[in-house]
């Protein structure tokens, strides 16, 4: 028995075919470290027992560039610093990127989902290379949350926009 049905015309219909061509999708073409920093500036005093435990610093960064009309280069962006007022124990800096294809996301949505899907996929390796990085410059593996990029999008979006509810281009 075939579940395939025929048009008037011998032709088969594709209505699910193309349902399923149509659902929005995305690759991985490629992910890598585009620029990496680690500083133990004042090692080894910096790893001595401590009374008190450090400050940890962490910001997060999204940005994206269109490489075609559907691929995007899309990088977080990961700065962590710990220690204390006067005395920096760690700073890593870490750029890892992706490379992305995009499919069947509608124009309006596009934007979104390259800022908030994307970077959710990259960053438990970049959380594990910064977790390493640490630990290996001597003291216990940073161990970054993990981020809602959906919040963070929103706040950069309503940043950038300047109240009027625009959002910004996906290569800002």
């Amino acid at each position: 028995m075939s579940t395939n049905s025929q048009n008037g015309d011998g032709t088969a219909a594709a209505g699910g075919a193309n349902a399923q061509n149509a659902a929005p999708g995305m690759n991985i073409l490629g992910q890598y470290v585009k620029d990496f920093s680690f500083e133990n500036p004042n090692a080894p005093r910096s790893l001595a027992p401590r009374e008190t435990s450090p400050s940890i610093n962490i910001q997060v960064n999204v940005n994206a560039n269109p490489l075609s009309d559907n691929e995007f280069e899309v990088s977080l962006v990961m700065n962590a610093k710990g220690g204390t007022d006067d005395d920096l124990m760690f700073n890593v800096e870490l750029t890892y990127c992706g490379v992305f294809r995009i499919q069947n996301v509608p124009q309006e949505h596009l934007h979104p989902f390259v800022l908030i899907e994307c970077p959710r996929m990259l960053f438990p390796f970049a959380r594990q290379i910064v977790a390493e990085a640490v630990r290996a410059g001597g003291f216990p593996p940073l161990m970054i949350d993990p981020i809602d990029f959906a919040a963070l999008y929103q706040h950069n979006a309503a940043k950038n926009a300047g109240g009027e509810g625009a959002a910004p281009t996906p290569n800002a």
